[in-house]
């Protein structure tokens, strides 16, 4: 279906609205990072719950973005975008008022599954609201945004806690997306196009379901089986999870042979080079959530620094990402597999280097030694990030593009979840606490000395992979054009938390 541009003014202010939809999805997705800790003394709950909080958001949404894609053709565009702008208002509204742990990490998951549906829509109002040639323009400005809400979220977030706004401490900082998301929906009311693909997908419901039993069977045991002991139900669980893959896996080759509708197309498997970038998707995305987390509670919970101090010495990593993205983004654009491994290389010192300051400083750590180390790492995403989604997508022709796009957002998403749970089961595990204060500064120094390889192997096996992704023109992705089930850019921004 092909609609005429709209003229003047009005398109400006849509982008604005689909620019506020893409600086939701960055903050959130990066703003409960400084404040968990006061989250975790005010509501006193444990680390499993903690780390629920803050992966639920990146689980949900890389659980359904794929479907939330395909929901804007089935029920328009428009629609689809306002209704997820709402909902996502709502459940930003529950987690501000949260009464116990339960109703925090519903409320995260209802924020990412609604992330899921309105952000696809981003790109299908652009590529009908603009010329041809203002896309990359349009989906550059989006991505701004969307880094924007990423790089300022810990800093919002640290400085909301501390401010303590009307004695409601962390909560503002998710009732700061209420007066947001209320104007957002306003503007986009008036000014947003209304459409719908001529061709309406069959969604599928089947697949949906198992990948998300997939998941959480997966997740759970992970988060909860350290405060749980171990139960052997656990183990279970997780071979159960193992089974339901295989299930997913084969009804997603029926669902493609069948009518093309399959969740996860089994041809963009086929080539080594896209398996193989997804795998280093999820395994540098595990080692950048998990490298703030284990920072922040090292710091807050290990050292008694405030919610504001620890944001200012994180804050080091956005200037870090503006220090190399431009040298990422423009000179890697053909040779993806050097930047990508560069950058993880210069991660993996990011991470050793704070493994050093931690065990040779103790309780006697000061910001710029944490600041040094954040500023190196966020060097090394600014290098590799900009430019990985296409070098994942280098060898998939035009037509998969999208799809490909779809798939490797919902692994970064996938991955950041899963170094919340790995890192975070192997770090509280070492602690040995509860979440209540017990544990000393010297065993938070020991375990986060210890913890912190796992970022570096995480590092250093994304850079061993990168022989295995193509060399691609930036052309050949067609990105912006095609990334219906993708993110508001198209690819991926750097996301420091």
């Amino acid at each position: 279906m092909t609609d005429t541009p709209q003229a003047g003014r009005t398109k400006w202010i849509t982008l604005g609205v689909l620019g506020t939809a893409s600086f939701l999805d960055g903050l959130d997705n990066n703003i409960v990072t400084v404040a968990l800790p006061s989250i975790q003394r005010d509501m006193g709950i444990g680390f499993a719950a903690a780390q629920w909080t803050m992966a639920g958001y990146a689980l949900a949404f890389s659980m359904f973005l794929i479907t939330g894609g395909r929901l804007g053709d089935l029920f328009g565009v428009k629609r689809t975008f306002m209704t997820g702008v709402a909902l996502f208002t709502v459940a930003s509204a529950l987690c501000g008022l949260a009464v116990s742990p339960g109703m925090l990490v519903a409320g995260r998951f209802a924020q990412g599954f609604m992330a899921a549906v309105m952000l696809p829509q981003v790109m299908a109002v652009i590529v009908r609201t603009f010329d041809r040639k203002e896309w990359p323009l349009a989906a550059g400005l989006l991505g701004g945004l969307l880094s924007l809400g990423s790089i300022g979220g810990p800093l919002l977030g640290g400085l909301l806690t501390d401010l303590d706004l009307l004695g409601l401490g962390w909560r503002t900082i998710f009732f700061v997306n209420v007066p947001i998301g209320a104007l957002a929906l306003l503007a986009g009311a008036r000014v947003l196009p209304s459409f719908r693909a001529e061709e309406r997908p069959r969604l599928d419901i089947p697949g949906v379901i198992l990948l998300t039993a997939v998941s959480l069977g997966l997740m759970f045991p992970l988060i909860q089986g350290r405060e749980q002991g171990w139960p052997a139900w656990m183990f279970v669980m997780m071979a159960v999870a193992a089974l339901l893959l295989a299930a997913f896996v084969r009804h997603e080759r029926r669902r493609h042979a069948k009518d093309g509708s399959a969740l996860l197309p089994p041809t963009l498997f086929r080539r080594r080079s896209f398996s193989a970038g997804l795998l280093v998707t999820l395994l540098s995305f595990t080692g950048i959530s998990s490298f703030s987390f284990v920072l922040t509670y090292h710091l807050q919970f290990g050292l008694g620094w405030s919610v504001g101090d620890t944001a200012l010495a994180i804050a080091a990593w956005p200037l870090g990402i503006v220090a190399t993205f431009q040298i990422g983004w423009r000179l890697g654009a053909t040779r993806e597999p050097l930047f990508v491994a560069g950058g993880s290389v210069l991660m993996a010192v990011s991470a050793l280097t704070a493994i050093g300051v931690v065990h040779s400083r103790g309780a006697d750590l000061t910001w710029p030694y944490v600041a040094g180390a954040a500023f190196l790492m966020g060097l090394g995403m600014g290098l590799s990030t900009p430019i990985l989604a296409t070098a994942v997508l280098g060898d998939l022709p035009p037509e998969d593009a999208g799809a490909g796009s779809g798939v490797v957002n919902a692994a970064t998403q996938f991955g950041s979840a899963t170094g919340i749970a790995v890192v975070g089961a192997v770090l509280f595990g070492l602690v040995g606490a509860e979440g209540t204060g017990t544990a000393s500064a010297a065993d938070f120094t020991s375990a986060v000395s210890l913890t912190l390889w796992c970022n570096v192997a995480a590092f250093l096996l994304t850079a061993a992979l990168t022989p295995l992704l193509p060399r691609s023109e930036p052309t050949n992705t067609g990105a912006a054009a095609n990334a219906k089930d993708g993110s508001a850019a198209g690819g991926l921004v750097p996301d420091p938390a």
